[in-house]
């Protein structure tokens, strides 16, 4: 038999570092073709108001210009790029966003802590032993620090704490100058931040720590000139030891390492106070380095997704357990608005596999709300749509659901889909689907619904139906009266007979 062989990309846009991994996937498995980093340090651009600053942006779209020349000839879905804390903090990350997908030709997905937790394990989980059966992974990011208890694969609680080695230095060492009493101040912010989660970890319990990603590995490098010091593992003694180091020093300008950068030990102070606020706080006696972290778990993520595996489905099922929808009718409600998608895709352009995602998502979830209140259901859906934890969800995605979602029933929306930006006239379209299946199964029913002929073009869509069936149906037609009424006022024609 042939192997399906695929080359596929992953970049991580993080706040300290931008990397990113080019593989070759052969079925289930992957090989590393090309590895890439630079240490933007994008953090460090933030200003007062929490916009980056026009040199940062460009400092970055230089780097992104050069990852884009290999990204260029590999399609849409073999491609995932992802932003991290920096660009959900951003004022501005938009408009940086819209031009970052200009360099890459590949769009980016800004993802929730948690989410960024959640990968950062799958990556972290891949080094573990086979044997091992719980651990706790660590990364201190440039803006963030994800602590996750897993076992195997499997995550089973995570936390994305708001303190990175670049904040937490700009905040307590910004003229590069550590003394005693500064290291104290940031240390005491790190553990007030690490109080309200300590417990639920200490609960949990694992019988392996691991640490991934920049602070980590930098303690270690230095840690290694100590007597009595392993390579790929950090104790307390270690992390004690770098301190009075910082101490002695005073400067940073002052510190010299063969084997780290400089851009490292400028945002060393920070990152090692919370390093050592973790080992305080979770009593920790040491601390395994990995090779792999948030990128090796996109590449693990993103290969699930070629081979049909896609964790997103996976949170869609655990969200209609959790919420008690109705199955029968979320089933309904996907089978005709794909049955529609397949008659209107060429002339509306939704062809893309990802359109069939959506609105299937959209369906077994549009009744999400009632949780809340029957009420303005569709409005408490698309909220929790948007601000619930999703695993496999970007920021941009729970967007469209949650439009999807307010959108499914009364008046259209117009202004909630114009803020999706490119993604608004197609997901309108969608979203009209979406409304025509809800209509159709009002009556909750498993009657078969009528096999009508859509037709569709830029202007709006128009429905036959079979001779005779609207009139054996008056309620249908008084719906579809009032879904033209309510189309029209969005300037969208929909025409039935």
């Amino acid at each position: 038999m042939q192997e399906s062989v695929q080359t596929v990309a992953v970049v991580d846009l993080g706040s300290t570092s931008f990397h990113m991994v080019v593989a070759q996937v052969r079925d289930d498995r992957w090989t590393v073709l090309d590895r890439l980093r630079e240490m933007v340090q994008l953090a460090e651009g933030l200003d007062e108001d929490n916009c980056l600053t026009v040199a940062m942006q460009k400092k970055a779209l230089d780097c992104l210009s050069r990852f884009g020349e290999r990204l260029r000839d590999l399609p849409r879905e073999c491609v995932r790029i992802v932003g991290t804390n920096t660009l959900r903090r951003a004022s501005n990350a938009a408009d940086f966003i819209a031009a970052a997908q200009l360099a890459l030709n590949h769009p980016i997905d800004v993802i929730s802590g948690v989410e960024e937790a959640r990968l950062i394990y799958l990556g972290v989980a891949q080094s573990l032993p086979e044997a091992q059966i719980r651990c706790l992974a660590l990364d201190i990011g440039g803006g963030s620090t994800e602590l996750i208890v897993g076992e195997r694969m499997t995550p089973l609680y995570m936390e994305s704490l708001y303190m990175g080695c670049v904040s937490m230095t700009k905040q307590f060492f910004a003229d590069g100058v550590v003394r005693k009493k500064q290291f104290e101040r940031a240390l005491l912010a790190a553990h007030l931040e690490l109080q309200p989660v300590k417990a639920r970890f200490a609960q949990l319990g694992w019988s392996m720590a691991v640490g991934a990603s920049g602070t980590v590995r930098t303690v270690e490098k230095i840690a290694l000139g100590f007597d009595g010091c392993r390579e790929g593992v950090i104790t307390y003694d270690a992390i004690q030891k770098v301190y009075e180091m910082l101490l002695t020093a005073g400067n940073l300008q002052d510190l010299k390492f063969k084997n780290v950068r400089a851009e490292r030990i400028n945002v060393l102070p920070g990152g090692l106070a919370i390093l050592m606020a973790i080992f305080e706080a979770l009593n920790l006696r040491e601390l395994k380095i990995s090779e792999s972290a948030l990128r090796e778990g996109l590449l693990y993520d993103q290969v699930g997704r070629i081979h049909h595996e896609d964790v997103r489905d996976s949170s869609i099922l655990q969200t209609i357990e959790r919420y008690q929808i109705d199955k029968g009718q979320a089933r309904r409600v996907e089978q005709s608005g794909l049955n529609c998608l397949a008659q209107v895709a060429d002339a509306w352009r939704l062809t893309h596999e990802r359109y069939a995602q959506f609105l299937t998502w959209a369906a077994r979830l549009h009744e999400i709300g009632l949780a809340v209140a029957h009420d303005h259901y569709h409005k408490h859906g698309a909220y929790l749509a948007e601000h619930a934890d999703l695993p496999g969800f970007s920021r941009q995605d729970q967007r469209v659901v949650a439009a999807l979602i307010g959108g499914h029933r009364r008046k259209f929306p117009l202004t909630v889909f114009k803020a999706l930006g490119s993604n608004a006239e197609l997901t309108q379209r969608l979203c009209i689907l979406l409304r025509l299946a809800v209509l159709l199964h009002r009556s909750r029913t498993d009657e078969k619904v009528p096999d009508c002929k859509l037709i569709a073009d830029d202007r709006g869509l128009h429905i036959q139906f079979p001779s005779g069936w609207l009139g054996q149906h008056p309620l249908t037609q008084e719906d579809l009266h009032q879904e033209a009424h309510y189309l029209k006022m969005a300037k969208i024609k929909l025409t039935f007979e």
